[in-house]
């Protein structure tokens, strides 16, 4: 039974990837991302007119979306002294009522035609830095738990910034994003090893994470 609930999507971002200077040597990268207007293919692996520069920590089945809230925004823009367009964070979605410690790991949803399931956070990285000439822009992120997160999709489509996001299903585990990010922001040698074997138990975890999770609790 579908679920009514107070989502919407703010602006839908896809942009190709393009090399930029960052501390005097060209990045590529596809964080650069533009709002589009209409509708927007959404296959398993990316939008129609979006692309990464680094296919192996970006994009593929369980990144196919990235997800960032909008109610984050206010707090960033105060931090940073500066008004932030959309896709700031470099995400296809900004959104309102999908923050971090509400969204769960496995939970489904229906974005106009599109069924998605979330799979990860997102994992700040150096190009969040790069985009915005803060050199420790991902701690900080890492600090606030502001990170946004990923979506796999199990249905293809296409969606617009007018579509309705409805709830399908909440996983019944209920390991927020917050939760996994925290234990990656912890680190190899200080994640809690029950909570990282209770996170390996989770199916709908992104693979390449749970693969992090299980080297880590070895090598602990």
């Amino acid at each position: 039974m579908k679920e009514k609930n107070a989502y919407a999507i703010v602006s839908v971002n896809v942009g190709k990837p393009v090399t930029v200077d960052y501390l005097g040597k060209p990045l590529t990268t596809g964080i650069y991302k533009q709002p589009v207007h209409g509708e927007v293919f959404v296959g398993r692996t990316q939008m129609d007119g979006d692309g990464q520069a680094d296919t192996v920590n970006h994009g593929g089945p369980d990144k196919a979306v990235c997800v960032y809230p909008y109610e984050h925004y206010a707090y960033w823009e105060q931090a940073l002294g500066k008004t932030l367009d959309y896709s700031a964070f470099g995400e296809n979605l900004t959104v309102t009522g999908l923050l971090e410690t509400g969204v769960c790991i496995g939970d489904v949803f229906e974005i106009g035609e599109v069924v998605v399931q979330v799979s990860q956070p997102r994992f700040p990285c150096f190009k969040l830095a790069s985009k915005h000439g803060v050199k420790d822009f991902p701690a900080r992120v890492l600090d606030t738990g502001f990170s946004g997160f990923y979506l796999r999709i199990l249905e293809e489509g296409r969606l617009s910034r007018d579509a309705k996001i409805v709830k399908r299903s909440s996983h019944p585990m209920g390991v927020t994003v917050a939760a996994v990010l925290k234990q990656q922001a912890l680190g190899r040698r200080a994640a809690d090893r029950e909570e990282l074997k209770r996170l390996l138990g989770l199916d709908a975890l992104a693979a390449t994470v749970k693969e992090s999770f299980a080297k880590w609790l070895q090598d602990q």
